[in-house]
């Protein structure tokens, strides 16, 4: 990089907020990748959701340290973290970047028009403005789909299966996630022939997540849906322990809540959209534009069951949700 090159790529940085030991090195023959998470870097989800994209890239012959370098970051669901991270990898003008989820996809999308983004495990995407249509996105963004906003009736049916004594369904979400509407709309459509009263109930920090789960458990007959997002994924203990405290049945969108000791999900298998991702990432690499590349679906959705926290608030299952399931966690 010529001196002359150098200094402009510094007063960027500068102006994005990047720290100066940022600044890309000298092309060494290798592909940068970047990646935006919105958990820490001790969750074992979020090492997941990046495994697989990793072990993805890697079975397509992109390896690290040979034509492959990653830059990772992690943003522990905190928004502002968030941003700052998006617009230091957009700085560094990757051959790609990873978007984990809808909020670092939306804080991407606003931090590059030119960078290719590559998003897993998003709702609606279209719906968001990120991409003009599934089929050819038309921008500098294309990814893969978990499920679509109807999905929210399935959970509030799911709660009223799991225990039919559930009247007042508490639905958690950060309301600085975009995708939250959708889910609360399709919720309440199905709640009403339920005879169930819902109340969304936004949280924006973990202190407010547990006390409004302890104050909503302080009344009989409820049960609690916590939608995805980065917030929520963070503070998921936080969040379980005060529903299993108050004996409430807790229905989850993934796998990862139930195995935190949830008592139900019902939704895609989210880390095999990241090995999806990384197919999309990989034609991209190849000289492929996102523009072009459809958006793809997540399919195969599972319920899985958490038996010992059934037992914890002192729930019988019943049969017919036992024989439904895909997957018991005892």
């Amino acid at each position: 990089m010529s001196i002359v090159n150098r200094r402009r790529a510094l007063a960027l940085l500068a102006m994005t907020g990047v720290p100066s030991g940022a600044i890309a090195q000298p092309s060494t023959g290798r592909r940068l990748v970047g990646a935006l998470l919105s958990q820490s870097a001790d969750d074992p989800e979020g090492q997941a959701r990046l495994n697989a994209f990793r072990d993805g890239l890697r079975m397509l012959g992109w390896i690290q340290g040979v034509n492959l370098e990653f830059d990772i970051r992690w943003s522990n669901g905190d928004a502002g973290r968030l941003q700052r991270s998006a617009r230091e990898l957009a700085a560094l003008a990757p051959a790609a970047i990873l978007a984990s989820a809808t909020t670092a996809l939306v804080a991407l999308k606003d931090a590059t028009t030119t960078v290719p983004i590559i998003f897993a495990q998003v709702t609606d995407p279209v719906g968001l403005g990120v991409v003009a249509s599934l089929a050819r996105p038309g921008g500098n963004i294309t990814g893969v789909t978990q499920h679509d906003f109807t999905v929210g009736a399935k959970w509030v049916e799911l709660l009223r299966q799991l225990s039919p004594n559930v009247d007042r369904v508490g639905i958690f979400f950060d309301p600085s996630n975009p995708a939250n509407e959708g889910y609360v709309e399709a919720a309440g459509s199905v709640a009403l022939g339920f005879d169930m009263r819902i109340s969304p109930i936004p949280v924006r920090t973990a202190q407010a997540l547990g006390d409004q789960t302890r104050y909503f458990g302080a009344s009989p007959g409820g049960g609690v849906i916590l939608l995805p997002g980065p917030l929520g994924a963070a503070n998921r203990d936080i969040f379980i322990a005060e529903a299993n405290a108050a004996r409430m049945p807790s229905v989850f969108a993934f796998r990862y809540h139930v195995l935190s000791g949830g008592l139900a999900c019902y939704g895609v298998e989210n880390i095999a959209l990241y090995r999806q991702a990384a197919r999309l990432a990989d034609r991209v690499l190849r000289g492929e534009r996102p523009a072009v590349l459809p958006v793809e679906n997540g399919d195969a959705f599972r319920l899985v069951l958490n038996l010992h926290t059934a037992k914890l608030i002192g729930l019988d299952l019943p049969p017919s949700i036992l024989a439904r399931a895909d997957e018991v966690i005892e």
